[in-house]
Parts: C-alpha cells; sequence; structure tokens
C-alpha cells in the first residue's frame, strides 16, 4: 500500500541541511501529528544521524511494525515540525519530550530504547 504523505515534495523547503537520515513515525509524515517525543541513538549506517520521531500516541503495537515508519532526511521531518531544529545538534543518548502543544523540549532522563 502506498503511503499518502501530509506534505507534497513541493512543500519540503531547506531547513536544516548535512544531518542525514532519520526514522519518523506514519503519525507524523502521513497523520501530520506533530513531533512529541525524539531520541538520539548511535547511527546503524554512515547516513544515519541516529535521531527516531514519533508522536507520542504511537502504541507498542503500531511501533513495532515497521511498515508504520519511514527513514527520510532529517530536514523533511524538520519541515514536518521545525520545533526540532533546536535539538539536532544533541549528542546520541538524549531523549526529548514535549506535552500537548507545548513547543518547549523536556529532557527525558528515565528513559533508554528498548531492543524489541
Amino acid at each position: 500500500m502506498t503511503k499518502k504523505f501530509k506534505l507534497s515534495g513541493e512543500e519540503i523547503k531547506p531547513l536544516v541541511n548535512g544531518y542525514g537520515a532519520c526514522i519518523a513515525s506514519d503519525m507524523i509524515t502521513v497523520d501530520g501529528y506533530p513531533v512529541r517525543f525524539a531520541y538520539r541513538e548511535a547511527p546503524d549506517r554512515d547516513v544515519d544521524s541516529g535521531w527516531r520521531f514519533f508522536s507520542g500516541y504511537e502504541s507498542d503495537e503500531y511501533t513495532n511494525n515497521p511498515s508504520n515508519a519511514g527513514i527520510y532526511n532529517l530536514n523533511t521531518i524538520a519541515n514536518y515540525d521545525p520545533s526540532i531544529i533546536p535539538i539536532i545538534d544533541a549528542p546520541i543518548g538524549m531523549a526529548f519530550e514535549k506535552e500537548n502543544d507545548v513547543e518547549k523540549w523536556s529532557i527525558v532522563n528515565d528513559w533508554e530504547p528498548t531492543d524489541d
């Protein structure tokens, strides 16, 4: 099944360059939810920034289905939610969250990725 993205290719503008790829939930790129949870892990490949972006509404079942996410240039996700721009230089191992429509990111200190 082909995904229908919330933004068209023509709507993607150069906001950040040189960061590489990231993974983002379809709840952001297809459904149009803002990013409310983000973490940076060690990159999987040379082009990987290590960033992972979620709306915060994904269930474990949804997240565990690889078809519910995609690999994107980090600039693409910055176009979906420019509020990520201030955190993208954070080091590997950092996690951030936002509550509701608050634009300010909070550091998450009690979270670690799982190897599901």
